[in-house]
């Protein structure tokens, strides 16, 4: 019979990192040994950028830097090997990173090797990359945005690009997968929300248009992929039913400054979470949509503008959020 793992008791309701640079990108990690494990990329105007890995000590008392890797520009968004279920061991020091390019990192002792650099080589652009999706059904998969208005998808496997998309008339911001494969939308500074399948790629469907702002961040619900969140500049975050495109299924307009991060419970496909520069993050129930108006149910202030949000989703009662060079991991 093999012994029992000890259960980690964690008594802290928040836990603040202090980097040495601005936080910008950032993820939890899937590992279900160690749920209490993020990465951090920082904002330095320069190519000598870092992603450093911290997690909370043995006693539970703090959050440590256990790793630190150079990474060439400043990653625009970071994200674990998607393995939920923890079937793949190997892959769970498994990072990807954008920026310049798409890479492929693998952690090693305190540091990082660089598994795989992904680029436009064999297409007909290089642009900057503004985001990326891993597909959980086929982590062999990711989609990535960038400012020449295109979404590419990859087979990091092979290192090759499967297709690439002309998406928006301007600059792609973001990308998600939806629940499956096949399907994946991306929002940009045409102020449109775009639907792809990639079974048919010559057709495509606008969601939702703003018509005069960009659209700068999306979120797909995986528990329902009726809808996605997506929020654009200088507006509240709105919910879109895809089976009634068009017309916003709920406002969450609760900030009194700029929101700018929102991301959907991993748990849950009623509750959401909003950030922005009035310092709050604001935890939303949208489950009854008959409701002409929604109020934030919970909410946290903290001490800057917050300007990047993660919710685990191993541990779904806890979420991280970044302010300057601080992560807190909070207990909601």
């Amino acid at each position: 019979m093999q012994p029992q793992k000890k259960q980690r008791t964690i008594n802290q309701e928040i836990y603040t990192y202090t980097a040495p640079w601005m936080i910008f990108a950032s993820a939890f990690s899937y590992i279900q040994d160690n749920p209490y494990r993020l990465a951090i990329g920082s904002f330095l105007d320069h190519s000598n950028n870092k992603v450093q890995i911290v997690q909370l000590n043995d006693e539970s008392t703090s959050l440590k830097k256990v790793a630190e890797f150079s990474h060439p520009f400043p990653p625009t968004k970071l994200m674990w090997f998607p393995d939920r279920l923890g079937k793949s061991g190997h892959n769970q020091d498994i990072i990807a990173s954008t920026g310049d390019f798409l890479r492929i990192w693998e952690l090693s002792g305190t540091g990082a090797n660089l598994r795989a650099t992904l680029n436009n080589k064999y297409l007909e652009s290089n642009s900057p990359l503004t985001s990326f999706d891993w597909n959980q059904e086929d982590p062999k998969m990711i989609v990535t945005s960038s400012v020449d208005s295109m979404c590419t998808v990859w087979n990091i496997e092979a290192q090759k690009p499967l297709a690439q998309i002309v998406t928006h008339d301007k600059e792609v911001y973001d990308v998600a997968f939806s629940e499956g494969k096949n399907v994946f939308a991306s929002v940009g500074a045409d102020g449109t929300l775009r639907m792809f399948d990639l079974r048919n790629l010559k057709n495509s469907m606008i969601i939702y248009e703003t018509h005069e702002k960009p659209l700068l961040k999306l979120g797909w619900n995986k528990q329902d992929p009726n809808y996605i969140v997506t929020l654009a500049q200088d507006s509240p975050a709105v919910v879109i039913d895809i089976r009634i495109p068009s017309f916003p299924a709920a406002e969450l307009s609760g900030h009194t400054k700029s929101m700018n991060a929102v991301c959907w419970a991993p748990h849950s496909s009623g509750h959401l979470c909003t950030v922005g520069d009035d310092s709050q993050a604001l935890i939303w129930d949208i489950s009854e949509l008959s409701r002409p108006k929604h109020d934030p149910i919970l909410a946290y202030h903290a001490d800057a503008a917050i300007n990047q949000l993660q919710w685990s989703a191993i541990q779904p009662d806890w979420i991280a959020i970044y302010f300057a060079n601080s992560l807190q991991m909070l207990r909601i």
